[in-house]
């Protein structure tokens, strides 16, 4: 990310309403691998065929944001492969990790892991170490500590059904489950950070969190975003969730987040008013139906409806609703940024 487009992100996060459209997607290995001509699998372990892939998608779009930029991940596989869960890996296919724990007591007893040392962790370090001299000799720095949310780790770990149970049927287990995974995250966004002083933007994800209640959100989500979010000083809050968004928009402020990513099914000024205006929104036309699949001109609709529809400009962000998805092409790109140019 250049100091322009951070600079410009700032702005709309502290809430300012921007002279021209800011547009800005989270970018991973769903759309960048293949939109760059090659494997994901490719995409996962060539360290240039990853870099290559970034620099292309930089130099066609400068006229986006891509968030976090330059992304060394390993889909959903690195957090939960710490604590030993089992990856699967296919040749272009998005990569899954297997169910680790049987039990909600099995998983609230393993120890805890060290990002340093444990699981594909260390992999990220050392990809964004290499890659970071020609990173910047793009102009581009590293500015966000990026990681899978609480809930969704403890998904990947213990199933997804049965950790949603565990929180009604052993909420103390539960309990100390996600303060082990809370903490191992709080020391991995530290160890972005102190690896990578430029880095001053938390991005964290976690659907999993759409699938709680209001209740069980106060309870079990909430204190565990409020420490992620807290672990290093950060002047950009990135939360994205792209399933059931309003059960956490309220909270959202209390969390520590204040820039939020959420689902096309929820309308912006919806967001905005459950939200309140400490919180920029990420947003927000359908992703796959239009975004992917779309014509140019319905991408164009789409976005011209967004922005005529919004009660207020001020601290929102232009996207769509989720990361960019699988298959996005590049003249819907093109699409968005004109008709973002056009309207705003």
């Amino acid at each position: 990310m250049t100091q322009e487009q951070w600079d410009r992100i700032r702005a709309v996060v502290a809430g300012e309403t921007p002279d021209r459209p800011v547009v800005a997607f989270i970018v991973d290995s769903p759309w960048l691998p293949n939109w760059a001509g090659m494997s994901i699998l490719d995409y996962y372990t060539g360290e240039s065929r990853w870099l290559d892939a970034h620099l292309a998608a930089i130099r066609r779009f400068p006229g986006v944001i891509f968030l976090p930029g330059f992304w060394a991940e390993w889909g959903m596989c690195t957090e939960p492969s710490a604590f030993g869960a089992k990856c699967v890996w296919h040749e272009n296919e998005f990569p899954f990790a297997e169910r680790r724990f049987d039990s909600i007591e099995a998983a609230a007893a393993a120890p805890a892991p060290n990002p340093r040392t444990d699981g594909l962790a260390p992999f990220v370090i050392k990809r964004l170490q290499h890659a970071r001299p020609m990173i910047e000799a793009q102009g581009h720095v590293i500015r966000f500590a990026v990681t899978r949310g609480p809930l969704n780790i403890a998904g990947f770990l213990l199933g997804n059904t049965e950790f949603l149970m565990a929180m009604k049927m052993a909420p103390d287990t539960t309990h100390t489950f996600l303060d082990k995974i809370t903490g191992f995250l709080v020391e991995w966004l530290q160890l972005q950070a102190a690896t990578f002083p430029t880095i001053e933007g938390i991005l964290l994800l976690d659907d999993l969190v759409g699938f709680c209640g209001d209740a069980d959100f106060r309870e079990f989500a909430l204190p565990c975003l409020k420490r992620c979010f807290a672990a290093i000083p950060a002047s950009v809050r990135l939360f994205h969730n792209d399933a059931h968004g309003l059960v956490c928009a309220p909270y959202l402020a209390e969390a520590g987040v204040n820039c939020f990513n959420f689902s096309h099914e929820h309308a912006m000024n919806e967001v905005r008013r459950l939200a309140g205006p400490e919180v920029a929104l990420l947003g927000n036309i359908p992703p796959r139906d239009v975004l992917a699949q779309g014509t140019p001109d319905a991408v164009r609709v789409s976005v011209r409806e967004l922005i005529r529809g919004l009660n207020d400009r001020a601290g929102v962000l232009l996207s769509c609703g989720g990361g960019m998805p699988p298959g996005a092409p590049t003249e819907n790109i093109e699409a968005f940024l004109e008709a973002a140019a056009e309207t705003w």
